[in-house]
């Protein structure tokens, strides 16, 4: 497992696309500590990109990536390794690159301009949300053979979990808004990996004031220890949720 990682690490290291993905992060973050003083504003904004185009850029890489290499993992499944391992050693491959990438982009920026605790906690968000993704976008791959439609779905999770989930909430909250939700917010919020990641740095901000009803009950339950280690169990298992269901399918999968 470990050399088809490393294989996959030094195939994806050459991708002028994770160049181009890294320069923009680095950009974009240079150019909002530059712009503002107060470093949590800055991550404030930060944060606006990494709930959006880090999941975007992860499923989307990772999806490409895994069709572009299908031959290469025909070849590997004609060897005799187990199906299992060739698949989790691409995923820890694309995993660690992507993980490297977003780490330069973002991390660099914030252990210069705010090393503080919130900025950790960031940087802890968007790994975390960046392995999440690319699990997803592993499980899309290994679940359709076609190409189009693998990107196709992809794509739709991405804006089911950027959009079309938000919506959701919303007009549950509206729709049974007479009726005490406490522990409906919190279990929806954790059906989400961005609303979790999200949740992960607004919290350590001390911004929930502005977040209305809500935000005094994510207070409550995620300003807490417990929330914290909730919130990163809660990634965990959108992290491991797909990638088992992928190696799932990939096993049984007529290549």
């Amino acid at each position: 497992m470990l050399k088809i990682a490393k294989y996959v690490i030094y195939d994806i290291l050459r991708s002028k696309v994770l160049i181009a993905y890294t320069l923009f992060l680095l950009v974009i973050s240079f150019s909002l500590f530059a712009l503002e003083t107060d470093g949590a504003k800055s991550i404030v904004s930060l944060l606006s990109i990494v709930l959006i185009i880090v999941p975007l850029i992860s499923i989307i890489f990772t999806t490409t990536y895994f069709y572009n290499s299908y031959e290469f993992i025909e070849l590997l499944v004609a060897q005799p390794l187990a199906r299992n391992t060739i698949l989790l050693g691409e995923f820890l491959g694309v995993a660690l690159s992507m993980a490297a990438t977003f780490f330069i982009g973002i991390g660099i920026p914030v252990l210069i301009y705010a090393s503080s605790s919130t900025g950790m906690i960031l940087l802890l968000a968007g790994i975390v949300l960046t392995l999440s993704f690319i699990s997803i976008a592993f499980f899309a791959s290994v679940a359709m053979r076609d190409k189009a439609k693998g990107i196709g779905l992809s794509l739709l999770l991405w804006f089911y979990f950027s959009v079309i989930y938000d919506a959701i909430v919303l007009a549950f909250l509206f729709s049974f808004s007479d009726y005490p939700l406490d522990r409906a917010v919190i279990a929806l919020a954790s059906l989400n990996p961005i609303d979790m990641a999200r949740l992960m740095v607004l919290m350590k901000l001390d911004i929930s004031a502005l977040m209305g009803f809500t935000g005094a009950v994510y207070k409550q339950f995620f300003g807490s220890s417990f929330g914290l280690f909730y919130t990163i169990g809660i990634m965990l298992f959108w992290i491991t949720l797909p990638l088992l269901a992928s190696v799932r399918i990939f096993k049984k999968k007529n290549l």
